[in-house]
């Protein structure tokens, strides 16, 4: 890791001695970005929140469990609503979708750039689609969330191993999606 953040610090506080004003920092950082994480990856907003709130109840109870050593806080606190989600889904017999992507904004400079830009994005999201779940998630965790893969394979809960070979499989398969001429996966 790349040393304590103050999130890190923030959960060792709570760990330590339940510092209500720590858990109100950690709480107004991470249930909104937890709630927009859930609902991209397909909860109804109602459900997102309650799946926020109860990860972040986790993050009280649990804090000691915390290891800044092994993994981010935010890795953390995103692998507990993932997980807890999850869990919800299988007990309910319910089909894990498939996370949608948010592949940011970008401003073009022309006005050519801006609709080549558009039909790009548009080509991406298609060909994004074509691939399975599960590398869909390690794709959306390692290049949009910005995650090395050792924490995508910490949040996960999977060996390294599986998750280089996932990304590879999925950057494989999109290269040759994209490399199609337009109109041939969608």
């Amino acid at each position: 890791m790349n040393g304590e953040t103050d999130h890190d610090r923030l959960i060792q506080a709570v760990a330590r001695t339940r510092d209500r004003e720590a858990f109100a920092a950690l709480f107004d950082h991470f249930a909104p970005r937890l709630k927009a994480y859930l609902m991209r990856s397909g909860a109804p907003p109602a459900a997102a929140d309650d799946f926020a709130q109860d990860a972040m109840l986790t993050v009280w109870r649990k804090a000691e469990l915390f290891d800044p050593a092994r993994a981010r806080a935010a890795t953390w606190i995103f692998t507990i609503a993932r997980n807890r989600r999850i869990d919800v889904m299988r007990r309910d017999g319910r089909v894990l979708p498939a996370p949608e992507l948010n592949l940011g904004e970008i401003e073009p400079e022309r006005p050519d750039d801006l609709f080549q830009t558009r039909e790009d994005e548009t080509r991406v999201r298609s060909a994004l689609r074509n691939l399975k779940p599960d590398q869909i998630e390690v794709i959306q965790l390692a290049f949009f969330q910005d995650l090395t893969h050792a924490e995508v394979a910490q949040s996960l809960a999977l060996p390294l191993g599986t998750v280089k070979s996932r990304i590879r499989n999925a950057m494989i398969k999109l290269r040759s999606l994209l490399d199609q001429p337009v109109g041939e996966h969608s």
